[in-house]
C-alpha cells in the first residue's frame, strides 16, 4: 500500500511534457555549426591582422600592391620593345607581358605567402582557438583576392591602354586563374612543412625555383620553342597556366597543349602531401 502511493506520488510531481514540445537536445545549438563559425571567424581575424600590418603600417598601403606588376609589366615592354619590333603574339608588348606576369605572379605570391604561413603566425597558433589551418586559409583567401583585384585593374588598364576589341573568354581566363590559385596554395603547403623542419629549405627552393620566371612562359610562346625544350618544358605546371590565360585574350592562340587535368592532380597532389605532412608535424613546428 505504501509503494503504490508513492509511485502515485512521484507520477503527480513529473512535469508533464507535450507531444508538440522541442526537445531540450532539439533546442541546442548544433556543435558543428558553432565551431565553423569560431573558425571563420578567425580566418577573418587573422586576415584583418595581416592587411593592418603588411599594408597598414607602409605608406600607399595597397597602392604598392597594384604598383609592383604595374612597373615589371612597363619595364619588359619598353626593354623587349627596343630589341624587337613586335611581340610573339599581337601587336601589344603591354598586353603580351600583361597576360603572361599575372598569372605567374598570382601563383608566386600565393606560395610564397602560404608557405611562411605558420611562421609569420607561430605567436598566434599556441593559442587554442588558433590552428594551423586557419593560418593558411586566413592568408590564401587575403592573398587570392588581393591578386584578382589587381589582375582585374592591371588587365583592365592594359585593355582600354591598347584599345582592344577581340572579345576576352572570361571562363577560360577564369580557369588559369583558379589553377594559379590551387598550385600555389599546394606548394605553399608542403613548403611550410618543409621550412619549418629545414630551415635551410628556405634558401635552397629559392635557388632553385629563380630560373621559373623565364621557363614559365610569360616572356616567350611554348610554340617557338624548340621540340626538346617542349617536351622537358611541358611538365612545369606554370607554362599551361600561362598559356592558358594568354589564350583567353588571343582569340587566335593555339593553347592545345595546354592540359587542366594535369595542372589539377599535380596541385591536389602536392595540397594532400601537404595537408598529411603539416597535420603529423604541426606540433613540432611549433615547439621549434
Amino acid at each position: 500500500m505504501t509503494n503504490t502511493s508513492t509511485n502515485a506520488g512521484d507520477a503527480r510531481r513529473k512535469p508533464r511534457v507535450s507531444a508538440n514540445a522541442p526537445s531540450l537536445e532539439a533546442r541546442r545549438p548544433s556543435g558543428g555549426t558553432q565551431r565553423h563559425f569560431k573558425a571563420l571567424r578567425t580566418i577573418v581575424a587573422l586576415m584583418l591582422r595581416e592587411m593592418s600590418t603588411r599594408y597598414g603600417r607602409t605608406p600607399g598601403g595597397y597602392i604598392w600592391s597594384l604598383l609592383e606588376p604595374v612597373a615589371a609589366i612597363l619595364f619588359l615592354s619598353f626593354g623587349f620593345s627596343l630589341m624587337i619590333r613586335t611581340p610573339p603574339l599581337g601587336t601589344s608588348f603591354l598586353l603580351f607581358y600583361t597576360t603572361g606576369y599575372l598569372p605567374f605572379g598570382m601563383y608566386n605570391n600565393i606560395s610564397n605567402t602560404t608557405a611562411k604561413a605558420t611562421i609569420y603566425s607561430r605567436s598566434l597558433l599556441k593559442f587554442p582557438a588558433v590552428n594551423w589551418l586557419d593560418a593558411i586559409l586566413a592568408r590564401l583567401f587575403l592573398n587570392s583576392l588581393t591578386n584578382i583585384v589587381v589582375m582585374f585593374i592591371v588587365i583592365g588598364g592594359v585593355w582600354v591602354a591598347v584599345d582592344g576589341r577581340s572579345v576576352i573568354d572570361l571562363p577560360s581566363a577564369l580557369v588559369g586563374v583558379g589553377l594559379a590559385i590551387i598550385l600555389g596554395l599546394g606548394v605553399g603547403t608542403v613548403n611550410s612543412v618543409l621550412m619549418g623542419l629545414y630551415p635551410l629549405w628556405s634558401l635552397t627552393w629559392s635557388i632553385i625555383t629563380r630560373p621559373l620566371f623565364l621557363a614559365s612562359g610569360v616572356l616567350f610562346l611554348f610554340r617557338d620553342l624548340p621540340p626538346l625544350a617542349r617536351d622537358i618544358l611541358w611538365y612545369n605546371p606554370l607554362i599551361h597556366i600561362t598559356g592558358i590565360v594568354r589564350a583567353a585574350f588571343y582569340s587566335s592562340y593555339d593553347a592545345s597543349y595546354t592540359s587542366v587535368t594535369y595542372v589539377m592532380l599535380l596541385s591536389m597532389t602536392l595540397l594532400t602531401l601537404g595537408l598529411i605532412l603539416m597535420g603529423r608535424y604541426h606540433r613540432d613546428l611549433l615547439n621549434d
